[in-house]
This record gives structure tokens, sequence and C-alpha cells, in this order.
């Protein structure tokens, strides 16, 4: 099971954590965010050494999604030492998912 992380913890996790972090902005209600959901879980437990994946619910947390943009779901937002550094809206395959986190954990 992915960790939901809410508008209280969110800049404090992103800018603390020495892992490149996945954030998926999603909802309940979207049937493609539920879809990416099961292959963003395979991912996190694959890549659990390297990489940390989390979920933003959009209708509860309305500042994080303000402040990151969030007009459609599901989006992926892809972070490095606190920093924005990829976006992407929509399914990804798993593949092209983890070729954005390879880029990612070598930069």
């Amino acid at each position: 099971m992915l960790k939901e992380i809410n508008d209280e913890n969110f800049e404090q996790l992103i800018s603390e954590s020495e892992k490149p972090i996945l954030v998926d902005f999603w909802a309940p209600w979207c049937s493609p965010c539920r879809a990416l959901s099961v292959l963003l879980e395979e991912i996190s437990s694959e890549y659990h050494t390297k990489i940390l994946v989390f979920k933003l619910n959009v209708d509860n947390n309305p500042k994080a999604s303000y402040k990151y943009g969030i007009r459609s779901i599901p989006t992926m937002i892809f972070f490095k030492n606190g920093e924005k550094k990829d976006i992407h809206i929509g399914i990804l395959s798993k593949e092209d998912i983890i070729k954005k986190l390879d880029v990612l954990i070598n930069l």
C-alpha cells in the first residue's frame, strides 16, 4: 500500500528526503488513477531502497494541488533534493515510469 501524504506534511517530506520521490496526485473517483495506483505499488515495492512513492488525494489537499498547478489527474511529479524535476499528466506504462525514475536516481 502506498503512503498517503497531505497538505500538512507534504513540504517536509519532500524537502527532507534523501531519496528521489514520486508523488501521485489522484482522487478516489478517478478510474485512471486507480489503474496507475496498481503500477505504482509494484514499482514502490521493487524500488523501495532507491525511491519513495507517495499519493496525494487532490480532493482533500487543495494547497499542494494548487501550488503545483494540478488541473488534471492522474498527475505524477518527480522530486529530487526537494525540487520538482519532472511531471507527467496521465498514465504511463510501468516501463516508462521506471525510465523516468532511473533518470531521477542518476541525476
